[in-house]
This record gives C-alpha cells, sequence and structure tokens, in this order.
C-alpha cells in the first residue's frame, strides 16, 4: 500500500476541466458502500493542497491537507499517513482513536526527519507545514481526525427514518484556528507567561504574529527553538524568541457510529469554508446530482470569491497562477456518499489484498494534459 500511495499522483484518474485550466476533477467512483467525488482548483503558483481517498473491505479513508509556505509537507503527509494507518490498525486489530494518534505521531516525525535531512541545502523548509484532515470508516464506525482549519461536514436528515425530513448540516471536526475564541483562549492558557502569544495583525489573529492555526503538520521553527534561532534559518526568516513550541501535532479525534439517516460527509480545505457556510455546502450536494458533486461545490466557492470582488467566475478563472491566490485559496473537496443500502462498510470489495487509491494531481498547472483517464487501482498481495 505505501508503494501504491506513493504512485505520481497525476496518473491518479480523473480529468482537468475544460473551462478552467486550474481545476481539477475526479466526477465519480464506488467506495465499498457508496460513491465519492473528488475536485481540486489551483490559486497558488504551486498547488499546496492534496487529496486522496484510500478504499479497502476492511476500510475507507480520506485525507485532506492543506499546505502552508510550500507543497512539501502537504505532499509528505500524501505518501504517508494512509501506510501508517493501514499497519498500525493492522497490528493493533483495527482501528481506534490510539491508532490514528499514533499515525499522526509517526508522520510528524517522519516529516521532522526529512527537514532535517533537507536543512543544509534547503532551511525555509522549517517554516512548511500543512493541517492534516483525515476521515476513517470501519465496522460502521467514522472516524474524523484533525489538525488545523480544514472541516468535514455531516449531511443527515434531521428525523431518522423519516424521508420527508430535511437535511442539516453536523460540523464533525474543530477548527484549530486562533481567530476562533475559543482557540484563542487555548493557547494563551497554555502559554500563560508570554503575553504575545497570539496577537492580531495584518486583519487576523496570529500566534506570535505569524501563524493562523495552531495544530499541523511541520512547522518545525515553532516547535523546535533551535531551528528559529540557526543563523542558517535567520537568513530566510524572521527570528522568533521561543521558550517551548507554540504549535501542536496533536489531533483532535471525533469518533460517531454511523447511522441510517447520514446521508453524506464533505471533506474540505479551509479554501471552500471561507465562501461557503457548512449549511450551504450541504445544501448544494443534497439538491444536486452526484457525478461532479466536489466540482459543483469548488465552482459554487469561487463564484462567491468572484462575487465578492465584484468580478464573475470567467474572469477568475482567466487569471493566473500565484496572482490568483490573491482572490481565494488553493480549494480542495471531496464528497463521500453513505449508502446503507448497499450492506457493511467494510465488505463491498471482496479480497482483502485490493486497494484502490485515488490522489489529487500533485499540481494543476504542471499536469499532463493528454494523461488518460485510466483507474489507479492497484492490487498488493504484500503491503509495506
Amino acid at each position: 500500500m505505501l508503494e501504491m500511495c506513493r504512485k505520481p499522483l497525476e496518473r491518479c484518474f480523473g480529468v482537468g476541466d475544460g473551462g478552467d485550466g486550474l481545476l481539477w476533477q475526479m466526477d465519480l467512483k464506488p467506495h465499498s458502500f457508496g460513491d465519492y467525488s473528488i475536485a481540486v482548483v489551483q490559486a497558488n503558483s504551486f498547488l499546496e493542497d492534496q487529496g486522496q481517498v484510500l478504499t479497502s473491505p476492511s476500510a475507507t479513508y480520506i485525507g485532506v491537507y492543506d499546505g502552508h509556505g510550500g507543497p512539501e509537507a502537504s505532499r509528505f503527509i500524501t505518501h504517508h499517513l494512509f501506510a501508517f494507518l493501514h499497519n498500525f490498525a493492522t497490528e493493533e486489530g483495527g482501528l481506534s482513536e490510539e491508532v490514528i494518534k499514533k499515525a499522526f505521531s509517526a508522520t510528524e516525525e517522519g516529516f521532522l526527519h526529512f527537514v532535517k535531512r533537507s536543512w543544509p541545502a534547503q532551511p525555509q523548509i522549517a517554516s512548511v507545514g500543512s493541517c492534516c484532515l483525515v476521515g476513517a470508516i470501519s465496522n460502521n464506525v467514522l472516524y474524523v481526525a484533525n489538525l488545523g482549519d480544514s472541516r468535514a461536514v455531516l449531511g443527515r436528515r434531521a428525523s431518522q427514518g423519516q424521508m420527508n425530513s430535511p437535511v442539516v448540516a453536523e460540523r464533525l471536526s474543530t477548527d484549530h484556528n486562533v481567530g476562533v475564541e475559543e482557540v484563542r483562549r487555548e493557547v494563551e492558557a497554555l502559554h500563560p507567561d508570554d503575553s504575545n502569544i497570539v496577537v492580531y495583525t495584518r486583519g487576523v489573529w496570529r500566534i506570535k504574529g505569524i501563524i493562523q492555526v495552531s495544530r499541523s503538520i511541520g512547522d518545525v521553527y515553532l516547535k523546535k527553538p533551535e531551528f528559529n534561532r540557526d543563523p542558517l534559518f535567520q537568513q530566510f526568516g524572521s527570528p522568533v524568541p521561543l521558550k517551548r513550541a507554540v504549535v501542536t501535532a496533536e489531533p483532535s479525534v471525533v469518533i460517531r457510529k454511523l447511522k441510517p439517516n447520514d446521508m453524506f460527509l464533505i471533506f474540505a480545505s479551509d479554501g471552500l469554508w471561507e465562501h461557503l457556510s457548512d449549511e450551504a455546502a450541504v445544501e448544494i450536494v443534497f439538491k444536486n446530482p452526484r457525478v461532479g458533486i466536489a466540482k459543483r461545490l469548488v465552482k459554487a466557492a469561487v463564484q462567491e470569491a468572484a462575487r465578492k470582488r465584484e468580478m464573475r467566475y470567467e474572469d477568475i478563472k482567466r487569471i493566473k497562477r500565484g496572482v490568483r491566490r490573491y482572490f481565494h485559496d488553493d480549494i480542495t473537496v471531496i464528497v463521500l456518499y453513505l449508502d446503507h443500502s448497499r450492506g457493511s462498510p467494510n465488505g463491498r470489495l471482496g479480497d482483502d489484498t485490493l486497494f484502490n487509491c485515488t490522489s489529487t494531481p500533485v499540481d494543476i498547472f504542471s499536469l499532463n494534459t493528454d494523461m488518460g483517464a485510466d483507474d489507479a487501482e492497484v492490487s498488493l498481495h504484500a503491503l509495506s
């Protein structure tokens, strides 16, 4: 499975969008008890968002990784986290909160080693990090783990067993962003000796005046004081006086038994939620066909970003990568439908050696436009 997740991501099946050269989508594909759709639009010079879905008979994994400072951390997570999750779950006899936290910790440690190796030639790597949102479904239980401000939202009927019952949005993750007063107080309580641990600058609240998220993979210079004090790094960034870590890689984890009135899940980077509310996103998914639903959400967010600037979507999509970041962020969306009538969420695919991994492209701008829409399905008889 590790080698499968390391396959060149642009080979995973999906297609560019003919109307927007920086948008990629995978219309619809089955998982063990439903369908899922993925879409991503690039705004940065290098795509910093990554997303992936891994399906198997025993579990379905969903990941959205919103990088910052560069693409290295989100790409690293894409290559390693699911493998850690699967291997630790196998060792422990199934998924659990402990297994998930262990996988997050192993990914964080792995990226730290990568930073240390890259440091002499690339000191700025210490300032690269990523939010990390993961969903896992096994034995009809949903696990949601999160670092940062990507978000998971459930669409469900308000009343169980009533087909005419309205569909409501239920947020399943915590936004670890100091713009949220509760998170700001949490960070301040952890650093009572630092009156400047959170400051309001450039229109938002930031930890040490630098970063908005309080939890992430990477951002080593905010976790290991020896990195930001090193003269090598100070050539590229301002020194930050730290006594201890001010950002953590400890995920918040929600565990929820799936119910018959649970209809679908939306996993997305904060680029979507900056422009759409939880309720608006759930309404779009509920009222529209499944095919291309993730792209529909991405386009709705970009249209709203355009409206705020008194522009049209047609104007936005003509803007080049990099410059486009001034109008909206990279946006990654994964919609996963929950079809309870299809049976158990861990039995539809049959062969326990068959794993299927779909990942977003490493970079949409660089994606070869004549790449075929071949399935990224890989059969493995020996797992790393």
